[in-house]
């Protein structure tokens, strides 16, 4: 079992190309699988079933896992089984007769205009590394980029005079992104300024650099999400991620197309951007009195003294 797992990784960071993030999440996955195996006497996938399955999503239940994380194990083990029949390691698939668990249905976490702009004056201006998250916030936010694409970004990604970045995102599928003019005017102050001080003698085309001139990590970008949300008072929290979220909302909130920001998502499928048809009550408040014929005060009141 350990040797066609082995293989089986390999062949998604060889073939697939899938990211560092689904490696380690599937590995994590199948590895807690085979050892639910192993605690009940099974030593052979050919003697998993579906009644095997059934009782290991049972017993994640029982041990608190919530449906979607649920979800996603069940998402590795499925992507496992296909491998296995695709290398004729197997003939069939327990997991073909096994369901994921209906997921609740939830608004992904945004932030409202005045917390973003917040969050947005809160670094400080006058050192490299505040210079740089400003960079990085502005950019986040306008362009609702990945984390994971915004840490490997380089210098030569980005045009200023168009506003433009060339990102690489899943399945290493290139795609260009926008940002607006103050997101344009923070990175270019940082990397005229800023940028050089945090790099110093070092060499490296990275965008985004820590105090020691490496290539900012992930969950670095993470704390200084926090850090600032702190220091802007905003009580939720605050994840990159949730920018991603506060972009598209704010788009469609503006009256954005459903398939536009999908192409600025990055999106395969209409269905992942769909989960960001939500808008705020007050947006739903302004569109309803500006479009329903009865909703006007002053149309009303015409109507009955008419």
């Amino acid at each position: 079992m350990q040797e066609v797992f082995n293989r089986y990784i390999d062949y998604l960071e060889a073939e697939r190309n899938a990211s560092p993030y689904t490696v380690r999440n599937y590995t994590t996955d199948l590895l807690d699988f085979f050892h639910s195996l192993s605690a009940k006497g099974i030593g052979s996938l050919k003697e998993v079933d579906k009644h095997t399955l059934r009782d290991y999503m049972a017993h994640l239940m029982e041990q608190g896992f919530v449906k979607a994380s649920i979800a996603r194990k069940l998402s590795a083990i499925r992507s496992f089984y296909r491998y296995l029949l695709r290398e004729e390691i197997l003939s069939t698939s327990p997991v073909a007769t096994t369901f994921s668990p209906k997921l609740d249905k939830r608004l992904p976490p945004f932030l409202a205009m005045e917390e973003m702009l917040r969050l947005l004056e809160a670094p400080d201006l006058s050192t490299p590394q505040g210079q740089r998250d400003r960079a990085l916030l502005e950019l986040l936010y306008a362009s609702g980029i990945r984390v994971s694409e915004l840490v490997n970004l380089n210098v030569e990604q980005v045009n200023l005079d168009s506003r433009e970045i060339r990102v690489l995102g899943k399945g290493s599928k290139e795609r260009l992104v926008l940002m607006g003019q103050p997101a344009a005017m923070a990175l270019s102050a940082y990397i005229s300024q800023g940028r050089p001080k945090l790099l110093g003698k070092k060499g490296s085309s990275a965008l985004f650099l820590n105090r020691y001139g490496e290539r900012l990590p992930e969950r670095r970008v993470q704390r200084i999400l926090v850090k600032y949300a702190n220091i802007a008072g905003i009580d939720k929290g605050v994840h990159p991620h949730m920018l991603r979220h506060t972009f598209a909302t704010h788009l469609l909130d503006g009256g954005a197309d459903l398939r536009v920001v999908q192409e600025l998502l990055g999106h395969a499928n209409l269905s992942s951007t769909q989960i960001y048809t939500h808008v705020t009550t007050s947006q739903a408040r302004k569109v309803y009195l500006s479009a329903h014929p009865m909703a006007q005060k002053n149309k009303t009141d015409k109507l009955v003294t008419e």
